[in-house]
């Protein structure tokens, strides 16, 4: 049996999902979930840290988090043509 993790959505990662409609927001929550069990499974390792160590692809969506220990700090949710993009 694996050890669970714990996830933490940061506060920019609620207004996120917050602004997404409810389909795409049911297949977020339920992308969540599985991070709790296994948090690498499906997750690529990005190439530019200061985004974030870690993204899963949720169809067109993105969520982009760290881990810290057991911990899965969720920091951003976005579509894919915009969430890479730098912020001016």
């Amino acid at each position: 049996m694996s050890r669970k993790y714990r996830v933490i959505i940061t506060r920019r990662a609620e207004r996120d999902v917050e602004a997404l409609d409810s389909v795409v927001r049911k297949r977020i929550h339920g992308a969540l979930r599985q991070l709790v069990m296994e948090p690498l499974g499906r997750a690529k390792k990005l190439t530019r840290p200061e985004l974030g160590q870690y993204r899963l692809r949720v169809g067109d969506w993105r969520i982009i988090f760290d881990l810290d220990g057991r911990d899965v700090v969720v920091l951003r949710i976005g579509h894919r043509r915009e969430i890479y993009r730098k912020k001016k």
